[in-house]
C-alpha cells in the first residue's frame, strides 16, 4: 500500500533524474556521430567517434588546451582551498566585533557581478604586463589571481568552523603547538571532508571557467578548453560531431573529481565531520 502512495514520488523522481541525465547521454552520442546526424537530431550512437577524435587533433591543440586548464584549474584549487580554510578558520575561531564587519563587507562582494569589474580588472592586469610580465596580461597567473579564493568559499569555510570542537584546539595549545600548528595539524585532517567538498566546488568552477579567460588569455597557444570549444563552434561550417567529441572529453577531468570524492562532498556539504 505504502509503494502505491509514494509512486508520484517516484515516477516525478524517475522524470527528473532522466531530464538531468539527458543532456549528457545526448553529448555522448553525438560525440559518435557526424554532423550531419547531430544536426538532425540523431539520438542513437554511431561509430565515428575515433574519426571525430582523429580530426578534432587535426585542427587544434587539443592536449595543449587540456594541460592549460588543468594547469589553471589545480593551482587555483589548492591556493583556494588554503587561504579561503584560514580566512574561514580565523573568522570564526578568533571572532570580534570588527572581524564581523569585515566578513559582512566581504559577503557584500558576493552581490557585485564579475562583468562589472571584469574591465578595471584587465587594465589593471595590463598595467601590470610592463612591470611584473609574469602577471601581466596573457599569463596562467592573470586568469588565476583573479579566481583563487571567493568570498563564498571563505564563508563556507567559516560555516565549516562553526562545526569544529573547540577544545581539541585547547587541548593543542596545552600539548605546546603553535597557531599555525592548531591549524594545519588539527584543523585540516579533522576537516578533510570540508576541504573535499570545497576541492571540487573551486575545480569545477575553474575548469568551467570561460568569461575571464577569454578576456585576458590572447595567445592561442594558451587557451584553455573551455575556450578551444568556442573557437571550433565559432567556425563558419561548425562540425558539431567535432565539437561534441571535444565537449566530452573536457567533462570528464570533473566528472572524474566528483565520482571520486562525491562521498566526501555529500559530508562536507552538510558540515559533518568524521
Amino acid at each position: 500500500m505504502k509503494m502505491f502512495k509514494r509512486s508520484p514520488i517516484y515516477i516525478f523522481l524517475i522524470i527528473a533524474a532522466g531530464v538531468s541525465i539527458f543532456p549528457f547521454l545526448w553529448i555522448i552520442s553525438s560525440a559518435t556521430n557526424k554532423s550531419i546526424d547531430v544536426s538532425n537530431g540523431r539520438l542513437m550512437p554511431g561509430s565515428h567517434l575515433l574519426d571525430n577524435f582523429r580530426h578534432l587533433t587535426e585542427q587544434v591543440e587539443l592536449g595543449q588546451a587540456m594541460w592549460n586548464s588543468a594547469k589553471i584549474s589545480v593551482t587555483t584549487t589548492i591556493l583556494a582551498l588554503l587561504i579561503a580554510s584560514l580566512a574561514g578558520y580565523g573568522f570564526e575561531i578568533y571572532r570580534s566585533k570588527a572581524k564581523d564587519i569585515v566578513f559582512n563587507i566581504l559577503l557584500l562582494s558576493m552581490m557585485i557581478p564579475f562583468a562589472a569589474i571584469m574591465v578595471p580588472l584587465f587594465q589593471m592586469f595590463a598595467k601590470f604586463s610592463g612591470v611584473l610580465p609574469v602577471i601581466g596580461v596573457d599569463t596562467a597567473a592573470s586568469v588565476i589571481l583573479p579566481t583563487f579564493t571567493t568570498a563564498f568559499l571563505i564563508f563556507y569555510f567559516r560555516q565549516s568552523s562553526k562545526m569544529f570542537p573547540k577544545d581539541m584546539l585547547e587541548a593543542g595549545r596545552i600539548d605546546g603547538l603553535s597557531e599555525l600548528g592548531l591549524f594545519f595539524r588539527i584543523f585540516v585532517p579533522t576537516m578533510r571532508t570540508s576541504y573535499a567538498a570545497g576541492a571540487i566546488i573551486t575545480f569545477m568552477s575553474s575548469w568551467n571557467n570561460y568569461l575571464w579567460p577569454l578576456v585576458v588569455l590572447q595567445s592561442p597557444e594558451k587557451r584553455t578548453i573551455p575556450l578551444l570549444i568556442s573557437n571550433l563552434g565559432s567556425s563558419y561550417s561548425p562540425d558539431y560531431g567535432i565539437i561534441m567529441t571535444a565537449v566530452l572529453i573536457s567533462t570528464l577531468p570533473t566528472a572524474l573529481v566528483f565520482f571520486l570524492m562525491q562521498k566526501h562532498f555529500v559530508a562536507g556539504m552538510v558540515g559533518s565531520i568524521k
